[in-house]
């Protein structure tokens, strides 16, 4: 659980922050970050051991609270994002419910984004009912829909931008001032963008998580996520105390591995976004597949806020091969390099199939009202070279 206002490194450009913020080394002077695989700390008194858990000196109490491992993790990312404060956390998931159920209660309202992953839907419109929460759901790119939902006090606003599989955006800057009017923290799923692509607390948004098992790892090894933010009340009254006793930790392993992963991010970013626009331009014109949806793209509907709040059109292809859910199936088992996972921000180019996958859980009417047609196929456009992604996604389409 990090603080990094006055952290060495807080002046550097984007590439060295990622390759040396935040890093802390031992007295053996090592190259590369420690890995601190430890549960807990010793004391020299038991004065010491009480003054650390009356929270009167600053030191490590418990691997639970917080590691050595993981506060470098933490700093960098809060470098990379420019944020204040940034919590490490054991996935993607425990992040999103964290960020929310620390600063929500019975009676209170949320309001979010109706395009969203199948498991922040359910959160969002089963989990967080049951303790009395009123969820409301909107259609991310209507601010007249937002509008109205946010005509009453709302304790807290999410939203996924772009969404998963859709790829909808959503403006962050309107949005976060009508949410502000109604008293409400402002939840940003910034995974598809990334920090390189996307800077949420810039345009408004209170607080920005991520499942870090994506682009940040971006190998396929390890789960993590993270929540930034500024606001230190939030940090001391919500989530700090949610965090302590609740659990969801960040191992000191995985947070080696994020560690090593984003010292090359922005580098992997860049080059899944030059594959990305060569293979979403590739897919336009093919007779194969009904429609495209990448952010980059002028076709795209929400194209001209895309390119004003990111920098590039991401990672991720969505398109709809014709003959909806059969053509979707023959043409994924007949892919020979790209393989099937419900995984993303990978080296490896990844594809799934939304309506049998992540978004089986929703209903049909609520599938095809978001876009999630039988056909639709997601593709995490990854670094291999871009002519053979190309090629094994003709020959594939060439089976429907």
């Amino acid at each position: 659980m990090t603080d990094v206002a006055n952290e060495l490194g807080h002046n550097w450009r984007k590439a060295t922050q990622l390759v040396r913020g935040g890093m802390t080394r031992s007295p053996f002077e090592e190259t590369s970050e420690a890995l601190y695989l430890t549960s807990g700390y010793v004391y020299g008194s038991p004065e010491e051991a009480e003054a650390a858990f009356k929270g009167e000196t600053k030191r490590y109490i418990y691997s639970r609270y917080a590691n050595p491992t993981v506060s470098m993790f933490e700093k960098r990312l809060a470098l990379l994002e420019g944020a204040e404060f940034c919590v490490g956390t054991s996935s993607g998931m425990s992040a999103m419910f964290a960020a929310i159920a620390s600063q929500v209660k019975a009676g209170q309202r949320v309001v979010t984004s109706r395009a969203l992953f199948g498991s922040c839907n359910y959160i969002l419109t089963e989990q967080l009912p049951k303790f009395g929460v009123e969820t409301i759901l909107v259609d991310g790119t209507d601010l007249d829909q937002w509008r109205d939902a946010l005509s009453k006090p709302t304790v807290c606003v999410f939203m996924e931008t772009p969404s998963n599989p859709t790829l909808e955006v959503i403006d962050i800057a309107a949005v976060s001032e009508l949410a502000h009017a109604a008293g409400a923290r402002v939840i940003v799923d910034n995974v598809f963008a990334t920090a390189v692509l996307q800077s949420p607390l810039q345009l408004g948004a209170d607080i920005v998580m991520y499942s870090a098992t994506k682009h940040i790892d971006g190998q396929g090894r390890t789960m993590g996520g993270a929540i930034l933010f500024n606001d230190e009340n939030y940090l001391k009254n919500h989530l700090e105390p949610f965090f302590r006793h609740t659990g969801p930790s960040m191992s000191p392993f995985n947070a080696w591995v994020m560690l090593k992963g984003l010292e090359t991010l922005d580098l992997r970013v860049q080059k899944h976004c030059d594959n990305a626009e060569y293979i979403s331009s590739f897919l336009s014109t093919h007779s194969k597949i009904n429609k495209v949806l990448y952010p980059g793209m002028d076709s795209h509907p929400q194209h001209q806020l895309a390119m004003k709040q990111m920098s590039r059109g991401g990672t991720v292809v969505s398109f709809e091969v014709g003959g909806g859910k059969k053509g979707a199936f023959k043409f994924l088992k007949a892919l020979n390099l790209i393989d099937i996972s419900n995984n993303l921000g990978d080296a490896k180019s990844l594809t799934t199939h939304p309506t049998t996958t992540t978004h089986q859980r929703i209903s049909e009417d609520e599938r095809l009202a978001l876009g999630i047609t039988p056909g639709l196929v997601r593709v995490s456009i990854g670094l291999e070279d871009v002519e053979d992604i190309k090629e094994d996604l003709e020959q594939a389409l060439a089976a429907v």
